[in-house]
């Protein structure tokens, strides 16, 4: 029932998943009529593997987390939730209010042990043909050493399960990639990592690495990852209404835009924010994944297969397992 343009969007994708993965059962939260409505393109056999759950209430995309913890406890973002814990759901996704999710995540589900807190990671386009992998995303904006150091052993896991990369680079995000540079927080994780031998570590990169497939994973605080996210999709909208605004100026740039469409896809394509929606919130005892508030149709699509494909790998287990390697290495 969230996000900036509500249910006709979100069912709308939520069809095509159905249509698309028969062997995956959804269960959707939010008002069973406005539900029912937007159905109405499946089958019979598709329609039956869907279950409808009933929520009298709303989490605005505006409230305070605090008053959507203690005033909602019907509301549909936190049914998914409770879904996740129960073992009834094995992945929930909502394009709902952020903070509202993450607070209720985090009183809900709570952090694997060893996690102080969770972080929002998802992948980001480079040069090559391999993702990088940035953490964290906007959970926390401040975080001391040992939170950016747990984020590491968390986003290397992820990369190692969803990229298929046997040691993912682990960098550090800093002002250079000189050892004197930086603040005290982001020197001592620098430290902390060169002391896990369990983790590939390969020490400071800069803004502009991000995307030049230097790193596998790459750290920050949420403050810092959310603005560069924000930024590099900004510019990635740009870019492609740019290409559009000028093959449209005459009829040579038509005539050259439509000669050279096969190749404007592929770029549009490969930079297209859409497919890279869907930011895992990881660190917690089940899988949550959150969409752009304001995704469309195919973006909130892409959204529910991360969730699908994170539930495949267990994640969870696999990030705990993976974290108790690691302290245990330290001890």
């Amino acid at each position: 029932m969230g996000g900036d343009h509500g249910p006709p969007v979100i069912l709308s994708a939520a069809v095509k998943a159905i249509q698309l993965h028969p062997d995956v059962h959804f269960t959707l939260c939010g008002d069973e009529n406005t539900i029912k409505s937007g159905l109405q393109p499946l089958t019979d056999a598709e329609r039956s593997r869907v279950t409808i759950k009933h929520c009298s209430q709303v989490v605005e995309m505006g409230e305070v987390p605090t008053s959507a913890l203690r005033n909602k406890k019907d509301s549909s973002m936190r049914r998914v939730i409770e879904l996740v814990k129960s073992g009834e759901a094995n992945a929930c996704v909502s394009a709902g209010n952020t903070g509202a999710l993450l607070t209720l995540s985090f009183y809900l589900l709570k952090t694997l042990s060893g996690i102080d807190r969770p972080a929002l990671i998802n992948m980001m386009p480079t040069t090559s043909h391999h993702n990088v992998f940035l953490l964290d995303l906007g959970a926390n904006v401040n975080c001391t050493p040992e939170i950016l150091f747990q984020y590491g052993v968390m986003g290397s896991v992820l990369a190692q399960e969803v990229a298929g990369i046997p040691s993912p680079r682990v960098a550090l995000l800093n002002v250079g990639e000189e050892d004197i540079k930086g603040n005290a927080q982001v020197k001592s994780a620098d430290q902390l990592f060169k002391d896990a031998p369990g983790i590939n570590y390969i020490g400071y990169v800069e803004g502009d690495d991000i995307f030049t497939d230097y790193a596998d994973v790459v750290v920050t605080d949420g403050f810092t990852g959310n603005v560069a996210l924000k930024s590099s999709e900004g510019l990635a909208k740009l870019v492609i209404n740019e290409v559009k605004r000028q093959s449209q100026k005459n009829f040579y740039t038509r005539l050259l835009a439509k000669i050279a469409f096969p190749l404007l896809k592929s770029i549009y394509n490969s930079v297209n924010p859409d497919q890279y929606n869907g930011a895992s919130l990881i660190g917690l005892r089940g899988i949550v994944i959150k969409s752009h508030g304001n995704a469309q149709k195919d973006a909130f699509y892409y959204a529910i297969v991360q969730a699908m494909k994170e539930a495949k790998m267990h994640l969870p287990e696999k990030i705990k397992t993976k974290i108790e390697t690691v302290l245990l290495e330290q001890l």
